[in-house]
């Protein structure tokens, strides 16, 4: 793996390494320095039982080399919110939707009121039967716009941040938000907006099939792993959503708003790429 400073430009990190006054003899330990181990979070209270989404387990962190990947412990149901109404044949459509399919049910999609001021729907983009997912929350207005996840400024960092760990979009990745209609004004999707889409997100990730997911944001990692727990608390573990590894880093629009946490992000992706190894 590369880590001299053109590289490290590249991922926009040199200037964070400069900041803490390191040179280029520091970032083979700086990078490579295991990450520290975390106390596992207080779990959040259990939110209103409608129907289930998902069953996921959260893994609780566990001493010993960097590289060892701690396995999954706990489980904690994540449901639906109470107050969506669920739509059996709705359900029963997109379960055995294949790609055209679900494409075509996202796009006519009014199980929420994100439809009423959308420009379109925002699918996703990517490989179909990528062993990479990056999910984030939701279409800011250039993807609203264009109808491609994570462009703009926080998808040239998200560009940035796969091809640091060998990756590129639309060959071995597939990006996706938790909601698929810009919420006004760029706000958080509200849970009853998530619970909507939910299906939605639930049927790709069924169709793709991906090795590893990398929920990027809390509103993607509250969705995956049911946990409200700070960043803090969740990141630098292996949690799984239907047995597929999860790793919870900062989104990039976060990012680009606070320098110092990209280097947080470097060593999430770092756990991830252990992780889909199978290190």
């Amino acid at each position: 793996m590369r880590l001299d400073k053109d590289y490290l430009l590249e991922m926009e990190l040199w200037s964070h390494f400069e900041m803490r006054g390191l040179g280029h003899e520091d970032l083979g330990t700086k990078l490579q320095a295991p990450l520290p181990v975390r106390p596992a979070p207080v779990a959040a209270p259990a939110a209103p039982a409608s129907r289930a989404v998902a069953s996921p387990v959260v893994t609780k962190p566990v001493a010993g080399p960097s590289t060892a990947k701690p396995p999954p412990v706990a489980a904690k149901q994540v449901t639906a919110d109470a107050s969506v109404p669920v739509d059996p044949a709705r359900l029963e459509r997109i379960s055995e939707a294949d790609w055209p399919s679900l494409t075509e049910i996202s796009a006519n999609c009014a199980a929420c009121t994100l439809c009423k001021q959308r420009k379109q729907v925002v699918f996703g983009v990517g490989a179909q039967s990528a062993q990479w997912l990056f999910i984030g929350e939701g279409p800011g207005a250039e993807e609203d716009q264009s109808g491609e996840p994570f462009v703009g400024q926080a998808g040239k960092l998200l560009d940035a941040m796969l091809t640091a760990v060998g990756l590129q979009r639309g060959r071995e990745v597939y990006i996706a938000n938790v909601v698929k209609c810009r919420p006004p004004g760029n706000r958080t999707p509200l849970p009853e907006e998530a619970a909507a889409c939910a299906p939605l997100l639930d049927r790709q990730i069924e169709l793709i099939r991906p090795k590893i997911i990398v929920a990027l944001g809390r509103t993607a990692i509250t969705r995956l792993t049911g946990s409200e727990a700070a960043m803090a608390a969740v990141r630098g573990r292996v949690h799984t959503y239907r047995n597929i590894p999860v790793i919870a880093t900062y989104h990039p629009a976060y990012l680009l708003r606070n320098l110092p946490e990209k280097l947080k992000a470097w060593e999430d992706l770092q756990l991830a790429k252990r992780t889909f190894s199978g290190d």
